[in-house]
């Protein structure tokens, strides 16, 4: 079997998880350590949240997704982005379940409504398809993100599902704006472990967010795919090219996170079915 370019790399979660931060929707709140001011700032029809502890520039987040603003997997994904310091969160995702419909856009005005997560932080809720959330939140409400990150989605994409993915759609309408854009998503297994993609997003944005607020960011879409484990342990993060020829039925599978298999001679499906997170850049617009 040919072998493929790819970067291992072991992963750690950083440290600042361990902390707990409470986020409002609307008005101030405090946070669990007295260093720290949370303060809430609202465009129209949607919450941000700013988390401030220096005197340095925010890194302004907008989130989208495309199982609806009650998913579980927003939720999870807007908490950990909280933990960050000096960030500001807006949220607007699609009104309903949306998953499926790629990059599939409206026409005309979409009505919105004010909304909260499961845990209690306010978003904007649009009637639309997950590329239209990014065309109001960007075109209509004037929200001026450095990044948008489209997530936590139920099941992975990656390989030849990107096209029909409506989290990655979200996160190309972004990059066709020139906004750099994460697109993240959770695989299928006996229950979708959505804290398991914790980590490796928090480091993304870590690592990246010098580059994101200053500009200076690649605008590319970064897909993201992280395993559930039903047995076993997720076995590290894999930079790999995107499978988009590869066979949809393996896409769908469930991962063998207990697998031996090395990571060096497989391709991006292969490596996400052993047990590998994987990530990559993938083309800004659907195949023809």
């Amino acid at each position: 079997m040919a072998r493929h370019n790819r970067r291992f790399r072991q992963f750690a979660a950083p440290v600042g998880l361990a902390v707990a931060l409470t986020i409002t929707g609307c008005g101030s709140s405090d946070s669990s350590e007295s260093s720290k001011t949370t303060t809430t700032t609202a465009a129209p029809s949607a919450t941000s949240t700013t988390v401030a502890s220096s005197e340095t520039a925010p890194l302004k987040i907008l989130v989208s997704n495309d199982d609806g603003y009650s998913a579980d997997g927003i939720d999870t994904l807007v908490e950990a982005l909280g933990t960050l310091d000096n960030v500001e969160i807006s949220v607007v995702a699609p009104l309903d379940q949306r998953s499926g419909t790629g990059g599939s856009q409206s026409d005309g005005p979409l009505a919105q409504s004010d909304v909260k997560l499961k845990s209690g932080h306010g978003a904007t809720a649009v009637d639309g398809f997950p590329a239209d959330t990014i065309r109001v939140a960007v075109d209509e409400m004037g929200l001026e993100p450095h990044v948008v990150i489209a997530g936590i989605n139920q099941g992975q994409n990656l390989g030849p599902l990107i096209d029909i993915s409506g989290t990655v759609g979200a996160a190309r309408a972004a990059v066709s704006r020139g906004i750099p854009a994460l697109s993240a998503s959770q695989g299928t297994g006996e229950a979708f472990d959505y804290e398991a993609a914790v980590p490796l997003i928090i480091d993304w944005v870590t690592k990246n967010r010098d580059a994101l607020v200053s500009g200076e960011a690649e605008v590319q879409v970064t897909n993201l795919n992280i395993p559930s484990c039903d047995a076993g342990e997720m076995r590290g993060l894999v930079e790999v090219e995107a499978a988009l020829d590869g066979d949809v039925g393996a896409s769908l599978s469930h991962q063998d996170c207990t697998s031996t298999q090395e990571s060096d001679s497989l391709d991006e499906v292969e490596a996400f079915n052993a047990g590998f997170a994987t990530i990559n850049v993938i083309p800004a617009e659907p195949a023809q």
